[in-house]
């Protein structure tokens, strides 16, 4: 039996992972919802929810180790390096969680463990 890698967080998000949140979710809502999402994000506590629940939760799918980020998240786990938490916002009126910041950081977790506990910000 292989052994279990341990994946290692953060206890708070990379300040880069807000820009990069509002980038993505100024795609899907106006400049004033994004802006109070993104601040929503900034002030929420940490959770945690389980990879393949997150996964079933945004619709989307699984990316592969041939893709470049997920192949870097993979070597940061292996190197025992501290992954930033995932930021996500609830859509309602889709039925989705949208996964703002993190996709790849998830596709690497999964591809370890798909019951990791995965700690977020999710509003």
């Amino acid at each position: 039996m292989a052994k279990k890698v341990k994946i290692r967080w953060r206890t708070e998000p990379e300040d880069n992972n807000y820009p990069a949140a509002e980038s993505y979710l100024s795609l899907l809502y106006d400049e004033q919802t994004t802006g109070k999402l993104v601040k929503r994000l900034e002030r929420a506590p940490l959770s945690e929810f389980k990879a393949k629940d997150i996964f079933r939760a945004s619709g989307l799918s699984l990316l592969g180790i041939s893709n470049s980020h997920v192949e870097r998240d993979r070597k940061k786990i292996l190197d025992g390096r501290k992954l930033s938490p995932l930021l996500l916002v609830r859509d309602g009126r889709n039925g989705r969680v949208v996964i703002a910041d993190g996709y790849h950081r998830l596709c690497s977790v999964y591809v370890f463990d798909e019951d990791a506990l995965i700690p977020c910000k999710i509003v």
